[in-house]
């Protein structure tokens, strides 16, 4: 792998539009006949002044919100379909079981919705009645977690697990890249995830760029605030001197401060992962060890509203010159730092 440039001070517009990664900034206009209200807080797009389209039913499944950034998911298609005149949203109760799940998904086959919005509780589980919706001529778009068949939905969109981690490698790999023998560890999550190991992978490859750096430990967590206290506090046990910490999610990091604070350590630097309010305060006062967070936004549930509508209406995609929108768009994980955490801060999750 090439040498890697530096993260900090790279421009918002810049982090948005990677290389690799159709940016959810593309969707400032799925449609050319947005609503004239003024956007949400976690919509920095204009609101534009043409009249609202076709009338388009969403259907939206979502999770249940027992964590900071699945109730911004919630929240973000929620407050987004509400911009939209000519958009009604049939919004499910969110739930982690699978089966309840889905026979919520075929509730809203049945009410014959125009499109459905599906962030599913297991992929593989969905990808079923995903195919059950696309075959009763309704498109999906399918939310982060993905089916296991792209003939189960129209579209995807979700975050880059893999581009988390190598974008946290490339932000500490830079900070450290002059100090002999700089020492790392990780706190990441359920390892039982396709995702923790993805977030995983890409930092270890990030460090391969820096052959100072040794990633000396590594705990797993549950992304719970009450886990990541405790893994952590085993960390530092562990590790009486090391010079960065990534921890995988912003929910957890807040334990993982506490046993920070209360070990009185604070001879190193921390970079979180999916992009609090919290974390961006932290790092906004910069008075912690929390000096940046790589963010996974929940944003993505209101640009999958934006796909949706665009569908039922028939549209494209503003700043594309395809007729149709994409198969898959994937979000770019931009490091937030106290040089651009203002611009971030309206994204940032309860």
């Amino acid at each position: 792998m090439p040498e890697i440039p530096a993260i900090p001070g790279t421009s918002r517009r810049g982090l948005l539009f990677g290389t690799a990664a159709v940016s959810a900034a593309l969707l400032t206009g799925c449609t050319s006949n947005e609503s004239k209200d003024e956007p949400a807080a976690a919509d920095n797009r204009p609101a534009a002044d043409e009249k609202p389209g076709k009338a388009v039913t969403i259907g939206f499944a979502g999770p249940q919100a027992d964590h900071g950034w699945l109730n911004a998911i919630n929240e973000n298609a929620k407050q987004r379909a509400e911009k939209y005149e000519d958009v009604t949203l049939e919004i499910t109760e969110g739930s982690n079981d699978t089966a309840q799940q889905i026979g919520q998904i075929e509730t809203l086959i049945n009410k014959k919705v125009d499109v459905l919005v599906v962030l599913p509780a297991d992929g593989k589980a969905l990808t079923q009645v995903g195919l059950k919706a696309m075959r009763a001529g309704i498109p999906v778009v399918n939310l982060d977690r993905i089916f296991n068949s792209p003939q189960a939905y129209r579209c995807w969109i979700g975050g880059d697990n893999y581009g988390m981690g190598l974008n946290a490698g490339r932000f500490i790999g830079e900070r450290l890249r002059d100090k002999d023998g700089a020492r790392v560890i990780e706190l990441a999550g359920l390892d039982n995830l396709e995702l923790t190991r993805q977030r995983s992978q890409g930092f270890k490859d990030a460090l391969k760029n820096y052959p100072n750096i040794e990633l000396v430990g590594r705990q797993a967590a549950e992304f719970t605030v009450e886990s990541g206290q405790a893994k952590m506090a085993q960390l530092l046990q562990a590790h009486k001197s090391f010079d960065a910490l990534w921890n995988h999610d912003d929910d957890q990091g807040v334990g993982a401060e506490r046993a920070i604070k209360q070990a009185g350590r604070d001879d190193f630097l921390m970079v979180g992962g999916a992009g609090s309010a919290h974390a961006m305060n932290a790092i906004k006062a910069d008075d912690s060890v929390l000096k940046a967070t790589v963010l996974y936004p929940p944003t993505m549930a209101a640009s999958a509203i934006d796909l949706a509508r665009a569908l039922g209406q028939g549209k494209g995609v503003s700043g594309m010159s395809e007729l149709e929108i994409p198969a898959s768009i994937t979000l770019y994980s931009a490091v937030v730092t106290k040089d651009n955490v203002d611009d971030y801060l309206p994204t940032g999750f309860k």
